[in-house]
């Protein structure tokens, strides 16, 4: 990844709110491409952000590569084995 681009971490926020934070990075500064995080339930609402974004709001944007993987988490308490999570990347670039 290179060192000019923003990182979006998608929660349990709205879509509109990850929509709005895409929008203003962008205008904002002079990054030519901002990068989506997500994991576990996050992903669905991740993919929900890109689109938007790229369909209603800034058009000249272009998917640039999707990451998927797993990372390990701890153990819950009264839990005895870590679990796993999936995670995403997606990197939205500007034309």
């Amino acid at each position: 990844m290179s060192e000019n681009s923003d990182v979006i971490y998608i929660g349990r926020k709205p879509v509109m709110s990850y929509v709005l934070a895409v929008i203003t990075s962008f205008s904002g500064s002079d990054a030519k491409e901002i990068t989506l995080k997500a994991r576990g339930q996050s992903i669905t609402t991740a993919v929900d952000v890109a689109e938007v974004t790229r369909r209603r709001f800034l058009k000249e944007l272009t998917i640039g590569k999707i990451s998927i993987g797993t990372e390990e988490m701890p153990p819950r308490e009264g839990e005895g084995r870590p679990r796993m999570v999936s995670t995403m990347e997606i990197i939205l670039s500007r034309k």
